[in-house]
């Protein structure tokens, strides 16, 4: 998929996430947004799974460890095809499987329940070891949030990793840098980020979540390290795409309204049609 195509999808996974928050009247639409890009790379170039078999023992898989970003990695699957994408408009609704946190009982492509932060990458590290012992060649990714990073348990995850050389591990930090109540450095600062993962043994690479080729060269960055995880850090914009979303803090956990939803759904589909001229 070439990076038009990849910008045209990313654009379609960030009109998912204001429809399900829309309809929901509940949800997380600043980082879901802030991670459009990369779930659309990660589903779309990077990973190597299939929606006609989602259990495939020799998939890779992936473990989204701000699992309150749900709204932007159910659209990122509905338009992978694991499901419908009309059906992203009954996220949170009673009956759906659409929970408002992933649920790998019931959601096709999920493979771990989340949203307890910290605990995500935890049970990534897990599934990692276990592909050494069984000598697979499956990867495992997991998405951070930059304000998640301040629960002391992603540190010992991360020591685990090392400890154990789980080079078939990629963490990925999602570097908007604000969080439910503000702004990271002021709520307590994990800065600097990529110190801290050197300094726990991880390979480092800086991205741009924003740009697919930056992202390319980080994932490749991932799959040439042996002999230790990777951790890729992705400055991020919150609430990208939807301009009066961008930065503000107030659409950490804020669903549109009516007049919102329409806004935001007519500059993205200016975006789209744009990509599409």
């Amino acid at each position: 998929m070439d990076i038009k195509q990849l910008k045209i999808t990313a654009c379609n996974i960030r009109k998912g996430v204001i429809e399900g928050t829309f309809h929901a009247k509940a949800g997380h639409p600043g980082g879901s947004l802030s991670a459009a890009d990369i779930f659309t790379y990660l589903y779309f170039v990077e990973m190597n799974i299939d929606p006609e078999n989602p259990k495939d023992e020799n998939r890779d898989r992936f473990v989204l460890s701000k699992g309150h970003v749900a709204p932007g990695y159910y659209a990122a699957l509905a338009h992978r095809g694991f499901f419908p994408v009309d059906e992203l408009k009954t996220l949170r609704h009673i009956g759906s499987r659409l929970q408002g946190h992933p649920d790998m009982k019931h959601i096709p492509g999920v493979d771990m329940s989340s949203g307890s932060l910290g605990q995500g990458i935890s049970t990534a590290c897990g599934m990692a070891k276990a592909g050494k012992l069984l000598n697979k060649d499956y990867r495992v990714y997991t998405l951070l949030g930059d304000g998640e990073i301040q629960e002391g348990q992603v540190w010992e995850a991360c020591m685990f990793a090392s400890h154990n050389n789980l080079d078939n591990l990629v963490v990925i930090v999602d570097n908007n840098g604000l969080q439910i109540d503000g702004n990271i450095e002021d709520v307590m600062s994990p800065y600097p980020i990529d110190e801290k993962f050197k300094a726990f043994g991880f390979e480092v690479v800086l991205a741009d979540a924003h740009d697919f080729t930056s992202l390319e060269t980080a994932f490749n960055k991932a799959k040439e390290t042996k002999g230790k995880p990777t951790a890729i850090i992705a400055k991020s914009v919150k609430g990208k795409g939807v301009s009066f979303m961008e930065n503000n803090v107030a659409w950490h956990g804020t669903a549109p309204n009516q007049e919102q939803r329409d806004i935001a759904m007519a500059e993205l589909d200016k975006v789209l049609a744009e990509l599409e001229g």
